[in-house]
């Protein structure tokens, strides 16, 4: 189809009815292997892309097509990427940012909607969608006091479907969960790993910051109360493991910061952390590009660097090659291995977005908390 443009281009395939024609006989964005066109069709001045895409110019220039309102740009893009976009379209002095009208694939999160692009071999997980045959677990809005806050603190928690009273349940704590619920789909991929039994039937309570920017960057008020306020509420409330092992703190970008923060500050009470992207500035080998405001972090993670110990058993580590955080996450992983901390680091061809952290979960859930399934095969 990328021929037929060309074609267009070049002055041999314009007529009437003929953008019509064109429109109508494929998909768009058109994918082939190791590349991608996308196509805008309207009036304009000029049509740019959008994307966050690390280390590439943020917009990239459509071409238009002779004597017609077409508009195409063919890009690179690696097998197995998925990416994020919008068009900026130029039109009387007007600019402005819309999803691709051409492409139903959409992708949410707390800011809006964007168009998503999925490369040749991307496969949307199954396990992230609902499973009729899967037994729904339940979530549980709860406000619980919060000394640390001076107040208190809604959480919502997911409860595994036929929760028994006389088991002990692992628990996960995630930073965000709340985002996590609505932008990656947490519910469906529990129920259905739980189901699948790659991870065992768990807790999960969903906090969520509300000054982020000031809780998630190294604050300890904010690690005292996950520890002091939370954990002790959540006890007594459900079921729950008391060995270290089977307590997980997690989130993604500045949420990996509060939980590697909370678990560095009061070492060994939890045992596992899933860490998503994590936003770790730290100036040890160099200066760094993030900024005055994330001097809290660096303060953290330079301590951190300098005085690791060993506080939790295992990190499960991800990142995708298209965020600028990607040179932070890798340097992070050999320093964590050298530790003693059992370390599983994986990339993604992604960007800094919920259905990213989404795609790993899978792996990462079931490395930290290991169901029957993984037990007896692996």
């Amino acid at each position: 189809m990328t021929l037929r443009i060309e074609q267009f281009v070049q002055g041999q395939g314009p007529g009437d009815g003929s953008v019509d024609a064109f429109l109508s006989a494929g998909a768009f964005p058109i994918v082939e292997d190791d590349r991608v066109t996308f196509v805008f069709r309207g009036e304009a001045d000029a049509v740019k892309l959008w994307h966050a895409i690390y280390g590439l110019p943020t917009y990239q220039t459509f071409t238009q097509v002779d004597w017609t309102d077409l508009w195409y740009l063919t890009l690179d893009l690696p097998r197995g990427s998925r990416m994020e976009y919008k068009l900026l379209v130029e039109h009387k002095g007007r600019r402005q940012l819309v999803r691709d009208p051409l492409n139903p694939e959409v992708s949410h999160d707390p800011f809006g909607t964007n168009s998503v692009c999925l490369g040749a071999g991307y496969e949307k997980p199954d396990w992230a969608f609902d499973d009729p045959e899967a037994r729904a677990g339940t979530v549980e809005e709860h406000e619980l006091p919060a000394p640390s806050f001076g107040g208190t603190r809604r959480v919502q928690v997911y409860l595994p479907a036929r929760m028994r009273l006389t088991r002990r349940y692992p628990l996960l704590v995630l930073h965000d969960g709340g985002d996590y619920l609505r932008f990656s789909r947490l519910k469906s991929v529990l129920d259905n790993l739980i189901h699948r039994l790659e991870i065992p039937p768990m807790v999960v309570a969903c906090t969520q910051a509300l000054d982020r920017m000031k809780e998630y960057m190294a604050d300890p008020a904010h690690a005292a109360f996950i520890v002091d306020d939370l954990l002790p509420a959540l006890e007594a409330m459900f079921p729950l493991a008391s060995d270290p092992a089977s307590r997980g703190l997690g989130g993604a970008s500045l949420g990996a910061v509060a939980s590697l923060f909370t678990a560095w500050r009061y070492p060994r009470t939890f045992g596992r952390l899933l860490l998503q992207s994590g936003s770790f500035a730290f100036t040890d080998i160099g200066r760094t590009y993030r900024g005055p405001v994330f001097e809290p972090v660096v303060q953290f993670v330079n301590a951190f660097r300098a005085r690791p110990g060993t506080p939790v058993e295992q990190i499960f580590v991800s990142c995708g090659v298209y965020e600028s955080l990607i040179y932070e996450n890798r340097s992070m992983v050999p320093f964590l291995e050298r530790t003693g901390i059992d370390v599983r680091y994986v990339e993604s061809r992604d960007g800094h977005n919920w259905e990213n952290w989404r795609d790993r979960l899978r792996e990462g859930l079931s490395w930290l908390f290991p169901g029957p399934l993984w037990m007896i095969y692996e």
